[in-house]
């Protein structure tokens, strides 16, 4: 399954994003098989910075780097791909300056919605930054779910067990672009999220002992 052949978006309303930038994964998955989904911030400025870009994007350095402090020993986005956990964005366009509309984070997350559905099987939601955890909070809020994280700073917010739709949702920092290699104290808070995804999944998915009778 490639998404972006069932997530589009027609109109382009928002006015503070640049739509030269719109992308939405193009990048074959089996739905089935992805057990966590990270959600970043926004699309790149550059198209070639994207997680599913040839080379080596910017992305996909700084998210490699953030699952190896994590633990988990991967070279590229194939690798994190095939650890059943799956990338995209909260809004699907690139930012014009440093911060989103709440306007546009509410329109594309109607985008968002649809991205996750495609996905059953999945565990464990990573919300790498303000612009993803409001979105997922419009969601479940637009659905009468209520919020899913609370207010406040995420280092305060960090800890307690979230949940969306059942399963659980880690707030947490943003990992895709060049800040990532600057802020130390978030690399650390990041890579304990991640770490903690992939344990909850992988709990989830060992078989339970044997009893004998």
């Amino acid at each position: 399954m490639r998404v972006c052949e069932y997530v589009k978006c027609e109109q382009f309303p928002c006015s503070d994003v640049r739509h030269e930038c719109y992308v939405v994964p193009d990048v074959d998955v089996q739905p089935d098989h992805v057990s966590i989904i990270l959600i970043s911030e926004a699309a790149p400025a550059e198209p070639g910075d994207y997680y599913y870009a040839p080379g080596d994007p910017l992305f996909q350095q700084t998210t490699v780097q953030a699952f190896n402090d994590a633990g988990a020993h991967v070279s590229s986005i194939q690798d994190i791909l095939g650890l059943g956990v799956y990338l995209t964005t909260a809004v699907k366009c690139g930012k014009t300056g440093y911060g989103i509309k709440a306007g546009t984070v509410k329109e594309c997350s109607r985008l968002l919605e649809q991205e996750l559905a495609l996905f059953p099987q999945v565990k464990a939601y990573l919300l790498m930054g303000d612009v993803a955890i409001k979105a997922v909070n419009t969601i479940a809020e637009r659905a009468g779910e209520g919020r899913v994280i609370p207010a406040g700073s995420t280092y305060k917010i960090r800890g307690p067990a979230y949940f969306f739709r059942g399963q659980r949702a880690f707030p947490s920092y943003l990992q895709a672009g060049p800040s990532f290699f600057i802020e130390k104290s978030k690399r650390k808070m990041i890579a304990e999220d991640i770490a903690g995804a992939l344990s909850l999944v992988k709990r989830e998915s060992s078989p339970l002992p044997h009893r004998e009778g």
